[in-house]
């Protein structure tokens, strides 16, 4: 086949899903794409690895959590998936909130992952991206990623400071003098000072302009303002 000939040649997809009417519109919305051709439907994981298997595709939209045949979870399915299959464009379709799986799923190297929460449109730039070779990240998915990134990174904070120092550190990070501090606080500024040094060698931070920057980086003052409204 010639190049001309391959560039004309429709994407063959197949869409997997095991509620039928998300199949549907899943499948309507693809075939308003150009130069696509839905090739194959799968209501579970295993009707899925046969279609595959029964004739060539380019690009698979499919559904994390689905029944089937294959043990384990969708985590293993996406990875025996892409074992199998390296050259299928894989993108993973999901209501999962949970921001450990789907730092999971990214990891196991989809093409993909896109939350069902994200406009429908999105799953466009996804097939797009991923034809490309690059992965497509919806912003559903991101935004819970990266708030249970400053989540982590604060309980992080949490533990290694005691209570009355992280009351210090966060009231100086959010621009307070140690002098105000003592005043708000009721303790000496000496106290203050001592327990606002004690914060920053327990976090490594050699400088006040390295205690500003860590916690911005760490949710820390954002956090404080949300619990003290």
């Amino acid at each position: 086949m010639n190049d001309t000939a391959e560039a004309s040649a429709p994407v063959r997809a197949i869409i997997a899903d095991d509620h039928p009417l998300v199949l549907l519109a899943i499948e309507n919305l693809v075939r308003t794409y150009p130069n696509m051709q839905i090739v194959g439907r799968a209501a579970d994981a295993t009707e899925l690895f046969l279609q595959v298997d029964r004739g060539p595709c380019d690009l698979v939209l499919m559904d994390l959590y689905m029944p089937g045949n294959i043990d384990g979870s969708g985590l293993d399915v996406v990875k025996q998936f892409k074992t199998r299959y390296p050259d299928v464009a894989l993108i993973v379709l999901t209501m999962e909130t949970e921001a450990a799986a789907l730092q999971s799923v990214i990891a196991l190297g989809v093409d993909g992952l896109v939350s069902k929460r994200d406009r429908i449109d999105l799953i466009h730039v996804a097939v797009v991206t991923a034809l490309a070779r690059e992965c497509y990240v919806g912003p559903a998915v991101r935004t819970l990623i990266a708030e249970a990134t400053v989540t982590q990174r604060l309980d992080l904070v949490r533990s290694a400071l005691s209570r009355r120092e992280l009351e210090v550190f966060v009231q100086y990070a959010s621009g307070f003098a140690v002098s105000e501090i003592a005043a708000r606080l009721g303790r000496s500024v000496k106290t203050i000072s001592a327990q606002k040094c004690t914060a920053m060698r327990k976090l490594s931070l050699r400088s006040d302009a390295e205690l500003f920057r860590f916690a911005a980086e760490h949710g820390v003052i954002s956090a404080w303002r949300g619990q003290s409204r």
